[in-house]
């Protein structure tokens, strides 16, 4: 009797052992990407699965990779503190390589390039982000903000960071703008009068424009920028790994397909 107890304790202890170690290697395989869903056509929710962009390119990579992938949707103001601390793998949400990101993550090679669109209503005294200024210097550059020019921006993201900069720098100043959780709130701030326009991606500002009536987008580019995915500055392996993906799904043209597909071109 002691024996077969014996038995039965040993088989049970390699069952445990044998889940654990299945346990791990599915933990081992899962490639866990951080977002915010609400910045179509890189990601934005399609019933309860969010898609996109950003969702695709990430999915070939994990597919590259052996991985499976995980995508989670947070805030954009978190992501790089999350993918810091080891709480997400990568960050991939039309994110721009800016110095003061690089202090605190890696990033991949680019793997699309975005454009900072500027969004009025159809009826604005404005026809470009130039007459949102007083004036003009010897060398060009803004030397105010005319009064009441208000701009809705999505916190946290390259365009709060570049409007809310000085007139000098081409910004409208700290106290001149309003940022939103999201993209989509402050184009509803735009709708609803509570701020001159709105600074956004141009494909983004797009399906704002088309969601809602009422609304243009000026000629001209406030900024151009190139996307990238963010990485632990520790997790060197995963940066090699990911750069290699990126090349081959740039050479095998699956990324210019992805991309066409959120994009046409004419």
């Amino acid at each position: 009797m002691k024996k077969i107890l014996a038995l039965l304790l040993m088989l049970a202890m390699l069952v445990c052992c044998f889940a654990s170690c299945g346990s791990d290697a599915d933990d081992t395989k899962k490639l866990t990407m951080a977002t915010n869903a609400a910045f179509p056509p890189y990601e934005f929710y399609e019933g309860d699965k969010i898609v996109g962009i950003d969702a695709e390119i990430a999915e070939a990579i994990a597919k590259k990779l052996g991985m499976e992938l995980e995508i989670i949707d947070t805030e954009f103001g978190s992501i790089i503190g999350g993918v810091q601390s080891g709480k997400y793998d990568i960050g991939v949400a039309g994110m721009t390589v800016t110095e003061e990101r690089k202090e605190s993550v890696n990033f991949s090679d680019s793997y699309a390039n975005g454009i900072q669109s500027v969004i009025v209503a159809e009826n604005s005294e404005y026809t470009s982000f130039e007459d949102f200024y007083t004036g003009f210097d010897a060398d060009g550059n803004p030397e105010g903000v005319k009064e009441g020019v208000k701009i809705g921006v999505q916190q946290d993201t390259t365009g709060h960071i570049y409007s809310a900069d000085e007139p000098g720098n081409w910004g409208f100043g700290e106290a001149n703008v309003i940022s939103y959780k999201t993209g989509a709130d402050a184009v509803q701030a735009l709708v609803s009068g509570k701020v001159t326009a709105v600074i956004i991606d141009n494909e983004p500002a797009k399906s704002f424009v088309a969601a809602n009536t009422g609304l243009k987008i000026l000629e001209g580019e406030y900024t151009n920028e190139d996307y990238a995915i963010c990485i632990a500055k520790e997790n060197t392996e995963l940066l090699e790994k990911i750069n290699t993906a990126l090349a081959e799904l740039k050479a095998d043209g699956t990324i210019d397909k992805i991309i066409a597909k959120y994009i046409p071109t004419k």
